[in-house]
């Protein structure tokens, strides 16, 4: 998707030109290339690009080799799927800077690079805060690094983006660190 066809679909979702400014700083491009890791609770397939899932089904492994269950929950989300998710939570009465505080501008998620993924355990599928409470929780703290795995989200991130516990994602540039 081009800018401009980012910026005329976060027009039509009611996000002001002065916000366009901050998000456009982190456009980021869809993936082209999907593997399955395989499906969700509700038994939809979950995807993602080829190297995040290689080494997720690394991380995953090792985990259960350390007793944790990581569970996957959701993986790739297009742009026009976000778009989706924003759109139904405005029509539903939601405001948009509550829904941005959960949801990233479509074009600007980290869902749509293939390499993100909301991870639960058996004690919590629910994407809740409460996963932090889980072993698994505490498990990926510990090793997600890794495996090239980052919380991008933690309590009080720069991004405004409220805590989420569950979402993790592949950034290989970190590999060359450890």
């Amino acid at each position: 998707m081009t800018s401009e066809a980012l910026r005329r679909s976060w027009s039509r979702l009611g996000i002001p030109a002065a916000d366009m400014l901050r998000y456009q700083q982190r456009v980021r491009r869809e993936a082209r290339r999907l593997v399955r890791i395989g499906r969700n609770p509700d038994g939809r397939p979950i995807r993602l690009a080829p190297r995040a899932a290689a080494a997720w089904r690394r991380m995953q492994a090792a985990a259960a080799r350390d007793g944790c269950d990581l569970l996957p929950i959701s993986g790739f989300r297009s742009i026009a799927r976000q778009t989706k998710i924003i759109r139904r939570k405005l029509t539903a009465g939601q405001r948009l800077a509550d829904i941005l505080r959960v949801n990233a501008v479509p074009g600007c998620s980290e869902h749509h690079t293939g390499r993100a993924i909301d991870v639960g355990s058996p004690a919590d599928s629910h994407l809740t805060t409460a996963f932090a409470r889980t072993r698994e929780f505490r498990w990926l703290r510990k090793h997600a690094g890794e495996f090239g795995f980052a919380l991008s989200y933690p309590p009080r991130n720069r991004q405004g983006i409220a805590y989420e516990p569950w979402h993790w994602c592949w950034h290989p540039w970190q590999l060359a660190s450890l």
